[in-house]
């Protein structure tokens, strides 16, 4: 897998110095080198690139403008390099996938590619399955639901195994595996991991798209719970029960989302 990279810095040495450290990755290829934000943005739209570092400060466009000005389009995955350690929670809102400081270290910047690597070659497989489907729905559109049947692995891969979530101030990446229980509270959401309480401005409508379905089910109008973290099933009045989960908490399952419980009972 080569991973076509874009540069984007207004300092010629800062360009040079990433491109060494870069040389050392085989599986790296530089397809174009910009100076500025309006350079970089064409020239993202042009080449489609995997992959771009972005430097934050920059003469006109900055490197959040670059990644605002590619919203219509499928963006790449942005890795922000820079000199200034204050911009980190901004970037991390911007969905980047890492946060490098000046001058780059080698082995941070080898922990990045590998997630990097990691996350490409999820999206690769999504891809390949989804042209295949595409290709089967024309010729044997009952093929179609087999192979999706076959290969939930494909289907795992469109959903988030990390989310970023700014809370006072900081900003925490959690694994979803660790999330035991989410609660809603208008456009908030209370994120309940095995040891912290976390605040995500977000809808629940929208973050429920973002985690794996057959993992994380709704279970009440504002409440969606990890089905792995639960211990178990105690029965109440009306058809409702409860879900005691690892940590111990106790959440309702109110009557219109019982076929969830069906799960733990066959």
């Amino acid at each position: 897998m080569t991973i076509r990279t874009i540069l984007v810095d207004d300092e010629p040495l800062a360009i040079q110095g990433l491109e060494l450290r870069l040389m050392e990755h085989e599986d790296v290829e530089i397809i174009d080198k910009c100076s500025n934000g309006r350079e970089a943005i064409r020239s993202i739209k042009t080449h489609k690139p995997d992959l771009v570092f972005l430097d934050i400060q920059m003469p006109g466009f900055d490197g959040f403008s670059v990644v605002q000005g590619l919203m219509e389009v499928e963006p790449p995955l942005f890795v922000f390099v820079t000199a200034y350690s204050d911009h980190a929670i901004r970037a991390f809102e911007a969905q980047a996938m890492d946060y490098l400081m000046k001058p780059v270290e080698p082995a941070r910047l080898a922990d990045t590619l590998d997630r990097v690597r990691q996350r490409l070659t999820e999206k690769r497989g999504v891809e390949e399955v989804e042209k295949l489907k595409e290709v089967l729905a024309e010729v044997a559109p009952d093929a179609v639901e087999e192979i999706t049947d076959s290969n939930p692995e494909h289907a795992a891969n469109r959903f988030e195994k990390l989310i970023n979530i700014k809370d006072r101030g900081q900003i925490f990446r959690v694994d979803v595996d660790t999330i035991e229980r989410i609660d809603a509270a208008g456009d908030y959401m209370c994120i309940y991991t095995g040891d912290n309480t976390l605040i995500l401005r977000e809808t629940m409508k929208d973050l429920e798209k973002r985690l794996d379905p057959r993992r994380f089910q709704r279970v009440h109008r504002s409440t969606i719970v990890n089905l792995d973290l639960v211990k178990q099933v105690k029965p109440h009045t009306n058809g409702e029960c409860f879900l005691v989960l690892n940590s111990g908490a106790s959440v309702k399952v109110s009557r219109s989302y019982r076929d969830v419980v069906a799960r733990f009972v066959h």
